[in-house]
């Protein structure tokens, strides 16, 4: 076995494409470190359902082909894609083998985007059966957090993020239906986008959950989470510059009635908001209302979204083989939907309300925790009772789901380590349109107090064969 002096795994995406739009390393070597890497580690986080080994490696010799190479933002980056989104020639496996597609005869419009701008897919992460939790395993396995192994990733996005964390790849997809994306990314010290409402294509599940949910990024910087949601986006892609000076609310009221947040969030919250103030922001404190009504609605949405993904499943046996929480939680979400307890017209009140609020206050941003508290432990939450499932991630996640429902953009960045060793986390929220401002506010952030861009003892180097 050959032992190289350097690797490419650990570098961030900007290096690797500007390094192979250069010419001074190929997409096939940075691809096939990156396998190497996966292959040996990856069976200690679990974050990969399949891996695309042979067809990584022939679609990395094809970008090095490329005669339009110095123009691919990211040329040679190796990337990993969330198991529900189509992917040519893997089923979409949904979470479960219960929940799996067909094998996919044509890329989802993000994963074409991504492929056209040199990114190699290397294989699909995983996820908890049709996204639904904020914990990632099922019967073949449990997804463990980097950070530290005897704790879960988050979900939906877990395996993204898990693989992220390890350095297994520099950068991920994921989807945020009601924080899936941005818990993971705060479990797993990670940055982690959710753009708002339209801003990059959906069609995730049969109805992106009545519109809740969004594709989004995750990366150990700033600037490739802004690279990634620039392809993504079909946007060109922008240095970031330090915003000016911005109006800031900083918040720690949970909007789950009787959750609130620990020590170690409310320390990184804490320190957030004096660093906000260091760099000339005015930072306040002031406390979105939640309204009594609105978990309601929440609720019943996210209830209805599994429902109508799982009357999509191709026949009654697919169905009966679901978990029973996620049975319990379709069926919740038939008598939601039976009753009416699911308009459109409550959520476009919830997001003209926000709106006003950040109109009414003269803010730019809203900065509360990203959790609760800190991750649960990795155990096979697949197989415990759906009211067990609920109480845990309410008790840790509740800080995400209003921002869906408000179809508003919202961004998670670490903050430094909690006293238990695991990342600490706040999240940035902005009105409409704002994902340019909230990446410039973390990249200044990032910029003044960086953060440990990989779990400890992470990336792990392999040999190469």
């Amino acid at each position: 076995m050959l032992h190289r002096s350097t690797t490419w795994v650990g570098t961030t995406a900007r290096e690797i494409a500007r390094a192979v739009r250069r010419g001074d390393t190929s997409a096939t070597e940075v691809v096939a470190d990156h396998l190497d890497s996966i292959r040996a580690y990856d069976r200690v986080v679990g974050a990969f359902r399949q891996v695309r080994a042979g067809e990584a490696i022939a679609e990395a010799e094809i970008v090095d082909e490329q005669p339009e190479l110095r123009n691919l933002p990211l040329a040679g980056v190796p990337i990993a894609v969330k198991e529900n989104i189509a992917v040519t020639g893997l089923p979409t496996w949904n979470g479960s083998a219960a929940a799996r597609g067909p094998v996919a005869e044509h890329d989802h419009e993000v994963v074409r985007r991504l492929r056209g701008a040199g990114a190699i897919v290397v294989g699909v992460t995983r996820m908890p059966e049709l996204g639904i939790w904020a914990l990632t395993d099922d019967a073949d396995g449990i997804t463990r957090n980097p950070w530290r192994t005897d704790r879960t990733p988050g979900g939906s996005s877990g395996g993204s993020a898990a693989a992220v964390a390890a350095g297994l790849v520099p950068i991920a997809h994921g989807n945020d239906g009601l924080g899936s994306i941005r818990i993971p990314a705060a479990c797993c010290g990670l940055v982690g986008l959710k753009p708002g409402r339209g801003v990059v294509p959906a069609g995730i599940g049969a109805n992106d959950w009545h519109g809740l949910a969004e594709n989004g990024i995750l990366a150990t910087t700033v600037g490739d989470a802004s690279l990634g949601f620039s392809v993504i986006a079909g946007r060109t892609p922008e240095a970031l510059r330090a915003p000016e000076k911005l109006r800031i609310a900083v918040s720690s009221r949970s909007p789950a009635t009787g959750v609130f947040p620990d020590a170690g969030a409310r320390k990184g919250l804490s320190d957030a908001a004096r660093l906000l103030l260091g760099l000339g922001h005015d930072a306040v404190r002031a406390d979105p209302v939640y309204p009594a009504s609105l978990a309601a609605h929440v609720l019943a949405t996210w209830f209805a979204g599994a429902h109508v993904d799982a009357a999509d499943l191709d026949s009654d046996l697919s169905r009966a083989r679901l978990q029973p929480r996620t049975r319990r939680h379709a069926r919740l979400g038939e008598r939601a939907l039976r009753r009416g307890l699911v308009k459109e017209a409550d959520r476009d009140e919830w997001r003209e309300r926000c709106r006003n609020w950040f109109l009414g206050g003269g803010f730019d941003v809203l900065v509360t925790p990203a959790l609760a508290g800190p991750p649960p432990r990795a155990v096979r939450w697949s197989e415990r009772s759906w009211s067990a499932n609920m109480l845990v991630n309410a008790r840790y996640a509740p800080y995400s789901a209003p921002w869906n429902f408000a179809g508003f953009p919202a961004v998670v960045i670490p903050t430094g380590v909690r006293a238990d060793g695991l990342p600490a986390a706040v999240q940035l929220v902005g009105p409409p349109g704002a994902e340019p401002l909230l990446l410039a506010l973390a990249g200044q952030v990032e910029q003044a107090a960086p953060w440990r861009r990989h779990a400890p003892g992470w990336p792990r180097m392999a040999a190469r064969r």
